[in-house]
């Protein structure tokens, strides 16, 4: 069965976003202050650090019951049963990837133009992540969507949308109050003195943000 899964505080993190510090302390940080999702972004790790870094990540958020999604290398999420995986536009189809994760595992896909939006297979997939809301430092290739764009291709979606790109405390209001049903963040996290405080603060934040929604 496919697992339950709440957008609203997206942590994203990798060994570089984390210059020394433990990627597990941090993620545990997070999810036991209101973080809702992890994903692990590894972009250079050998395939078996990554495997190593994900199955700690398992064993310390499944009892936190927050879901682990591994960016992009489907071999990593199956080879430790993670929640799902997340792809983008230059990585594995989002079609093929369903075909090899199976029906229940979640699968997301990141968006960044109308071109995009029309031609994701939207039925292979179970949330969108569109951005870059804002400019970004964590992805040299991301463009920036802006939030006039970003609050467009957000009420096309069918799926729910988590925002994406150069995130923060002091903007993630603008993305929920566009329409996202979260935010996905790594500095905000991972670059903060504090992490536990600074997620409770964007749980506070985009819990606020969506209450005049309701």
């Amino acid at each position: 069965m496919k697992p339950l899964f709440d957008l609203s505080v997206y942590l994203v993190l990798g060994p570089q976003d984390c210059p020394g510090q433990n990627p597990v302390d941090i993620a545990v940080a997070a999810a036991q202050n209101g973080a809702t999702v992890v994903q692990l972004r590894d972009k250079t790790g050998s395939t078996r650090a990554q495997i190593e870094l994900a199955g700690q990540l398992m064993q310390a958020l499944t009892p936190l019951d927050v879901p682990l999604i591994v960016n992009n290398r489907v071999d990593v999420a199956l080879a430790v049963d993670a929640a799902g995986v997340h792809v983008g536009q230059d990585d594995m189809d989002a079609l093929k990837t369903r075909q090899l994760i199976g029906p229940d595992k979640l699968l997301g896909l990141s968006v960044s133009t109308q071109n995009e939006l029309d031609a994701a297979h939207i039925a292979a997939c179970d949330y969108l992540g569109i951005g870059a809301c804002f400019p970004t430092n964590s992805k040299d290739d991301a463009a920036e969507v802006g939030m006039q764009s970003f609050t467009g291709l957000t009420a096309q979606s069918s799926l729910p949308v988590v925002g994406i790109g150069g995130i923060s405390l002091a903007n993630a209001d603008q993305v929920i109050k566009a329409g996202a049903d979260g935010v996905a963040v790594i500095s905000a996290i991972c670059g903060a003195s504090n992490p536990s405080a600074a997620t409770r603060r964007l749980r506070e934040i985009v819990k606020s943000a969506k209450d005049p929604r309701r």
